[in-house]
């Protein structure tokens, strides 16, 4: 059967059947991820990878650079356009005492314990007090002051012209404001510009004003200091002055009653008969206290005679030791043992007869004679004394009695005369307490000391303290460049595209045969950037299309698909230029390659190889009589074949669906090493799935950084519905200085380094 009536029968051919038949059961289309149809947010990584927030700075660093520059001149305009404002400060001196030239306290309340920070802390309130403030703007005359007549800002022009331009109501005019509100808003306008700056870890204290006015920034926070410190003065003299009038009052009143206390307690005294010898004891008392004396030294002495005389009446003899004591019984009994023994030595001689011995006996009686004498004169003195001693302790025991007696009456009777006494005495010390007080207090006000001082007057400023440009300047480039690069992340993150090769696998569960990068042609003219894979053999351009070369040859058991068409999502992703390019890469492999620009609503292939496009695909499947061979057309490319698209028609989906389409793809797998078909995009036309369905492979190409997710994943699914054999993803115009991610942007940086220039004769030697 010849090629002609292969072509121009009705109806499928058998043989063409049979083969679609059994690439729609050999060929199945790989199964469906886990979720084709969603968002597809999951795909961003979990880990913080400071290499993807990097490129996504630079990627968006337009959108950085021009917020930070509409933030800079935002906040610098501002500036320029308040009125400068000029402050002015003085240090001033808090001591917590002042100079202690007495030792009299003083009668306002000073801190002695702790760290003094409540102390220190009211001295900022008063400060900062209504009254200081009141008390300046009266001396300076400043709620009477006027501000010149100068001309307003152009901010205040601008926000005249905002007020006057708002709608107002002509009901009822407002009515001016009272004195006192007037003087209320002076005090708080005043208040609002004075600043307390206490100096860490000091006594010192900074007070600073803010005016437009420098000179009276400086007067105001002069007097502030100068205020301070008189009115701290006068509330010491104040506070002092009411002390010695309120001691004097009260002396005065302590006094009267001290005389009518004492009047009190004399005239009760002489009516009760009640005498003191001093300030303690009564006449009474001391009787009482003798006389119980007394007693007692009484009691001692009868205790002591009654154990003598005890003593005497027991041994009834000589034992006491009175009689024992005694040096005369010592004489006479010494004269006695004399006498016995010279009698007793006598009687060795004479008889007791004998006149001699008769004479010794006689002195012998005469002395014990004697001996009982003394010893009955110091027993009858013993008794006596006893006796004395027992009659000396009932009389002093009957007048403690009767002490007692008129010492409970006297008590009796004094009742009222030591309520009188106690009050004399509370009312004199009362008085000597206020006396004395009253003089400390006087010496002490006399002084007039001071705990605060000025360190340093306040100058007059000569630059201004606000606005500062400089630091607004900063801080606007700071937060100009936070917030551009908050700005870039979010829409960044409101990006719905594939940014990553990681990505577009992930999401659709296909492989990423290729990345392709965006070349500088593709601003210009669309033939040079088809054929720069062809003119610079050796750009990055060319090595990334046979690198999907490679990965085509390996997407099948069976190498690369004879039959193989290229289409994307939308238009505008590079379909085009990928299906030349690889063509041109097939051919540059030394295979016979057709391309079939099978694109019937907007073909390029013509354009970019600069054919005429008179005739061509349409010619031939409109049924006239064009033969294969005369709308297939050799290229400037050695074993590069085309066919264009021919004529626009009206109906490319019923053209593409007859069987001389297929069979122009039969013949063309016969007579050439490789089919590459480029076919429109997916979304919204059928002519995609018709020729998958023709080809027994299909590449996808998905625009980096444009195309949306959901249109990519609505494409696939498209095509697996179809039953479309789909080997994977290509994925064009990657910015490898923008957008590239990982090894695609570091590959195509380390190919530009390497090769650098291609030189101008690398067309040749490509072929």
């Amino acid at each position: 059967m010849s090629e002609t009536e292969l072509l121009t029968r009705n109806g499928d051919p058998p043989s063409m059947r049979k083969a679609l038949v059994e690439r729609a059961t050999t060929l199945p289309g790989p199964p469906l991820p886990p979720d084709t149809t969603g968002s597809g947010d999951d795909v961003e990584g979990d880990e913080l990878n400071l290499r993807e927030l990097w490129h996504v700075i630079v990627k968006r660093r337009w959108t950085i650079i021009l917020f930070t520059l509409i933030v800079v001149t935002a906040v610098v305009t501002a500036t320029f356009l308040k009125t400068p404002i000029y402050r002015a400060s003085t240090t001033v001196q808090i001591d917590r005492e002042d100079i202690k030239i007495t030792k009299i306290e003083e009668v306002t309340p000073v801190e002695r314990g702790g760290s003094g920070q409540d102390y220190y802390q009211t001295q900022y309130e008063l400060l900062k007090s209504r009254s200081l403030a009141l008390r300046v703007i009266n001396q300076l005359g400043l709620a009477e002051r006027r501000e010149p007549d100068k001309e307003p800002s152009l901010l205040a022009q601008l926000k005249q012209w905002v007020t006057d331009w708002l709608p107002k109501s002509n009901d009822e005019k407002p009515e001016p404001p009272s004195e006192s509100a007037r003087l209320e808003g002076v005090i708080s306008r005043f208040l609002q510009n004075l600043t307390v700056e206490p100096v860490r870890n000091s006594r010192l204290v900074k007070l600073h004003y803010d005016s437009p006015d420098p000179k009276e920034a400086a007067n105001v926070v002069n007097a502030v200091a100068k205020s301070y410190i008189n009115l701290n003065l006068e509330r010491r003299f104040d506070a002092s002055s009411y002390a010695r009038n309120f001691l004097q009052e009260r002396l005065q009143q302590v006094k009267v009653k001290l005389e009518d206390s004492e009047r009190q307690l004399v005239s009760f005294a002489r009516e009760a008969g009640i005498i003191n010898t001093d300030d303690k004891q009564g006449i009474t008392s001391q009787t009482l206290a003798s006389i119980n004396q007394a007693l007692s030294d009484a009691e001692k002495k009868r205790i002591t005679a009654e154990a003598v005389y005890r003593q005497m009446n027991a041994t009834r003899g000589q034992g006491a030791s009175q009689i024992l004591e005694s040096s005369t019984i010592q004489t006479l009994k010494e004269t006695k043992a004399k006498l016995d023994a010279q009698y007793q030595d006598n009687l060795s001689i004479y008889k007791p007869a004998y006149p001699a011995m008769v004479q010794l006996r006689s002195q012998i009686n005469q002395i014990d004679s004697l001996i009982n004498q003394e010893i009955n004169n110091i027993r009858a003195a013993i008794s006596a004394t006893y006796e004395s001693a027992r009659a000396e302790e009932s009389l002093l025991r009957a007048s403690l009695e009767q002490a007692k007696k008129e010492m409970l009456d006297l008590q009796n009777r004094s009742i009222q005369f030591n309520i009188l006494r106690r009050e004399v005495d509370t009312n004199r010390q009362l008085y000597d307490g206020l006396l004395q007080r009253f003089k400390e207090v006087g010496v002490a006000a006399g002084v007039g000391t001071n705990n605060i001082s000025i360190i340093d007057d306040a100058k007059v400023p000569v630059l201004p303290y606000k606005p500062n440009l400089r630091l607004n300047a900063l801080l606007a480039l700071v937060l100009g460049l936070l917030g551009g690069v908050g700005l870039a992340f979010l829409f960044e993150r409101l990006d719905d595209t594939f940014k990553r090769p990681e990505e577009l696998e992930k999401a659709l569960g296909l492989p990423v045969l290729g990345v392709i990068p965006r070349t500088r042609a593709l601003r210009g003219d669309d033939r040079a950037v088809a054929l720069s894979g062809h003119d610079d053999a050796r750009s990055a351009f060319a090595e990334a299309y046979r690198s999907v070369r490679t990965a085509l040859q390996f997407s099948t058991a069976s190498g690369v698909p004879r039959l193989l068409t290229v289409t994307s999502t939308q238009a505008g992703e590079g379909k085009s230029t990928t299906a030349l390019s690889l063509a041109i890469q097939f051919a540059q492999a030394g295979k016979r390659v057709l391309l079939i620009d099978a694109d019937l609503r907007k073909p390029s292939v013509h354009r970019s190889l600069g054919l005429d496009n008179s005739l061509g695909l349409t010619n031939f499947l409109v049924g006239e009589t064009v033969q294969p061979v005369e709308i297939a057309r050799p290229t400037h490319i050695p074993n590069l074949f085309t066919i264009t698209s021919g004529p626009l028609p009206p109906n490319p989906a019923e053209l593409l669906s007859t069987a001389r389409m297929m069979a122009l793809l039969s013949l063309s797998a016969e007579k050439f090493d490789q089919v590459l078909v480029d076919g429109p995009p997916v979304l919204g036309l059928a002519d995609a799935l018709i020729l998958g369905n023709l080809c027994e492979g299909t590449l996808l190409n998905v625009e980096m950084g444009s195309t949306p997710r959901g249109h990519v994943q609505g494409a696939i699914k498209r095509l697996r519905g179809a039953r479309v054999h789909v080997l994977g993803t290509i994925m064009t115009k990657l910015e490898a200085r923008a957008g590239a991610y990982g090894y695609y942007s570091s590959y195509y940086h380390y190919h530009n380094s390497y090769y650098g220039e291609a030189p101008t004769n690398a067309k040749k030697l490509a072929v």
